[in-house]
């Protein structure tokens, strides 16, 4: 499909946009990506010499792009393996970080995802705070929808926990028993606490996965968001809008 531009766009006629954050409101997909290919090349080292197989590392792209980006961390660790044909035991969430499962590997990416977070910081988009307050100032109701479990540290750490209230996270997914992207649960769970129609929010997304999931929801508008990377994947894969630099949603808007 064929996406249209942000000056197409007039986001007075919806009543709530709902944010991912990596990617869009934080530069953090970076320091994940990082952080899984230090945990997979760890795995997959081990795997390799325990089977008498050759070493292929983890490759960011395409395979974070493909398996990982958008999706909870343990659906992630679960789908890249698969993809290697390797099959672990899921375990439970409280497995430790040496634990040889899907939960145990899960939870050493993201062991080392905090340790870069505390050496680095976070780096913030500019462009997506000024249309959340450019929103809120419209009376436009807003809400982030991640798969992270870490959304609420990262935010705090950005300085924007009070500018996003309602957050819809991987906390809550499983807690709610909401599946992952590219299904709809997370948006569709977002909306409602917004007291918002699906048909009349916005989804702005920058992964795959999370273009598909606000397509599958029956969302009134779903923006892919261009970080340099994948703008005709996100049109092809439903995004309604491409944009780069989201003050043009928020110029289209007055």
């Amino acid at each position: 499909m064929e996406a249209g531009t942000p000056a197409s766009v007039d986001l007075t006629r919806f009543g709530a946009l709902l944010f991912d954050l990596d990617g869009v409101i934080t530069r953090t997909a970076t320091v994940h990506a990082a952080a899984w290919k230090r945990m997979f090349d760890d795995f997959l080292a081990r795997w390799a010499r325990e089977h008498d197989e050759p070493f292929r590392p983890f490759e960011v792209d395409p395979e974070y792009i493909r398996y990982i980006d958008g999706r909870r961390r343990y659906d992630g660790v679960d789908g890249f393996l698969r993809s290697r044909g390797i099959e672990l035991e899921w375990g439970d969430p409280s497995d430790g970080p040496d634990s040889e499962t899907v939960c145990g590997l899960g939870n050493a990416k993201n062991g080392y995802f905090a340790e870069q977070m505390e050496l680095l910081g976070v780096e913030v988009f500019d462009d997506a705070v000024a249309l959340a307050r450019g929103a809120l100032d419209a009376g436009v109701r807003i809400a982030v929808v991640s798969a992270s479990e870490n959304c609420r540290a990262i935010l705090a750490r950005a300085g924007l926990e009070d500018l996003f209230p309602t957050q819809v996270t991987g906390l809550e997914a499983a807690e709610l028993k909401l599946r992952g992207k590219p299904a709809p649960d997370t948006f569709l769970h977002a909306a409602e606490l917004l007291g918002v129609p699906p048909a009349e929010a916005v989804v702005l997304e920058d992964a795959i996965s999370g273009v598909q999931a606000g397509r599958a929801g029956g969302f009134g508008l779903v923006v892919g968001v261009d970080r340099g990377e994948a703008g005709d994947q996100l049109a092809a894969n439903g995004a309604d809008v491409v944009s780069s630099d989201l003050t043009e949603l928020l110029a289209a808007a007055r």
